[in-house]
C-alpha cells in the first residue's frame, strides 16, 4: 500500500474543504468497511483520506424531520438504524433488511452515508429507500443540494455525487398510513452475504386494490432501478397471488441482469421473478398482521 495523507477535520466545512473536485485519489473515510477492502486489494490507492470520525451533531442519529418523516445523519451506523424505534415504526422494511445485512461487526462500523456514496449495486438499502421516495442532502464547499434517490445512482459503482461532495443527511418523507412494504433478497452464499438479487416493494391498498405500486430491483442490475413495467402490471389490480405473479413475470422480462460470481444473468432473471412475487406477498402479509 502506497503512503497517503490522513487528515481528521473537526467540522463538516473543514471536511469538504479538504476534498478535491479534480482528484479522484482524494476520498472521504467514514466507516471504511468497503474502502479499506479496495485499498488492500490495490483497487484504490489514495493520496489523501479525509476521516469523518470526529464529526458529530446532526450528522449522527435518527430524528423526526420538520415534514414528519425521518431525518438520518449520514454518519449514523447501520447498527444504530437497525436498533432505532423511529426507523422500525416508519420504515420496518429497513429494520428487517438490516438484520441480515452483512454481519453485526460490519453494521457497527458502516454508515448510511458511506453505504449510499459507495455506489455498489449490491447494497441492500438503496432499493428500499428508492421505493420510499427518499433523497439525500449533498454538501460541498460550494453549498448544498438535494438529490432524489432515483437520481443518486447513475451506473456501476457510480453516483451523481461530485468528488468534493459529501452526503450529510438522508431524508425519508412521511409514509401514508397502511402502506404495504417489504424487502426480499437472494443470497448465493451465506445468509448475510451481499445479495445476488434484491427486491423492494411498496404499495397502498384502496378498496382492496393496489395503488401507486413501486418495485425496485438491485444487485442483479448495474444500479438500483424501478421496474416500471411490473408496476404498471400491478396498478389497480386486486392484492392477490395472480396479480403478484403477473407483476413478477413483467419484472423478469424487463430487467437487464448482469452475471457475476453470485450467478449467471439467466439465473438472476429467474430470481427476480421469484423474489418480486415473494416481496409482494410478504408486504401484504405484514400489512395484514399489523392491523
Amino acid at each position: 500500500m502506497k503512503p497517503f495523507e490522513l487528515v481528521e477535520p473537526n467540522t463538516l466545512a473543514e471536511a469538504v474543504g479538504l476534498l478535491d473536485a479534480t482528484d479522484s485519489s482524494v476520498r472521504a473515510l467514514a466507516g471504511g468497511t468497503a474502502l479499506m477492502l479496495m485499498m488492500k486489494a490495490r483497487l484504490f490507492q489514495p493520496t489523501r483520506l479525509v476521516s469523518l470520525h470526529r464529526l458529530n451533531g446532526t450528522l449522527r442519529g435518527v430524528r423526526i424531520s420538520n415534514e414528519g418523516g425521518l431525518s438520518i445523519g449520514a454518519l449514523t451506523s447501520l447498527r444504530e438504524l437497525e436498533r432505532s424505534p423511529l426507523v422500525a415504526n416508519a420504515a420496518p422494511a429497513i429494520t428487517g433488511a438490516l438484520k441480515v445485512l452483512a454481519n453485526v461487526r460490519i453494521r457497527n462500523v458502516a454508515t448510511i452515508g458511506g453505504h449510499l456514496a459507495h455506489g455498489d449495486p449490491h447494497m441492500d438499502l438503496p432499493p428500499i429507500l428508492l421505493t420510499m421516495g427518499a433523497r439525500v442532502r449533498a454538501v460541498s464547499s460550494r453549498g448544498e443540494r438535494w438529490i432524489d434517490m432515483s437520481e443518486l445512482f447513475v451506473g456501476y459503482y457510480q453516483t451523481a455525487l461530485a468528488k468534493d461532495e459529501l452526503i450529510a443527511e438522508v431524508r425519508i418523507p412521511p409514509q401514508p398510513a397502511g402502506v404495504c412494504s417489504a424487502y426480499a433478497k437472494c443470497t448465493a452464499l451465506s445468509a448475510d452475504d451481499w445479495p445476488a438479487v434484491g427486491v423492494a416493494v411498496w404499495y397502498r391498498l384502496e378498496e382492496a386494490r393496489i395503488r401507486d405500486p413501486r418495485i425496485a430491483i438491485s444487485a442483479a442490475t448495474e444500479r438500483p432501478i424501478r421496474a416500471v413495467a411490473a408496476e404498471a402490471a400491478l396498478a389497480g389490480s386486486p392484492a392477490e397471488p395472480a396479480a403478484f405473479a403477473r407483476a413478477a413475470d413483467a419484472a423478469a422480462e424487463e430487467v437487464q441482469t448482469l452475471a457475476d460470481i453470485r450467478g449467471s444473468a439467466s439465473y438472476k432473471r429467474e430470481m427476480v421473478r421469484v423474489h418480486v412475487r415473494r416481496a409482494l406477498q410478504r408486504a401484504l402479509q405484514s400489512h395484514s398482521e399489523g392491523k
